[in-house]
């Protein structure tokens, strides 16, 4: 089962990703919906990332690879600011696209994560 606040993530990236995607392939530029979609996901990455700060310190220590934890928390950190970044540049449907595909590799990243934190052992 997926925690509380990595379900959110999840949720989230997979609407964004969604949306995103099927608007690109509809044939839609990148829009507000999309791009905020994948801006809102970020945020809660990098709150994800001042959580595996704290955590620790509070007695709450990965039970997998902490590397593995924060190699997949740094690449999902880089990928939705490089997708908006291009979108907003390229401004075509396939950067629409782009940004959908990045929000659901963050979705899968996001779950990884919470398995290597919780009942992955080292």
């Amino acid at each position: 089962m997926i925690a509380g606040y990595t379900g959110a993530l999840v949720a989230v990236a997979l609407a964004a990703g969604v949306l995103a995607a099927v608007l690109g392939l509809a044939g839609r530029r990148p829009s507000d919906a999309s791009l905020a979609g994948a801006a809102i996901t970020e945020l809660l990455l990098i709150a994800q990332l001042v959580i595996a700060i704290i955590a620790p310190a509070a007695g709450n220590r990965p039970s997998g690879s902490i590397v593995e934890f924060y190699a997949y928390l740094i690449s999902a950190l880089i990928i939705p600011p490089a997708a908006i970044a291009w979108a907003l540049v390229e401004r075509t449907r396939w950067a629409t696209v782009v940004v959908g595909v990045a929000c659901l590799a963050i979705a899968v990243m996001a779950v990884r994560m919470q398995i290597i934190w919780t009942v992955q052992h080292a």
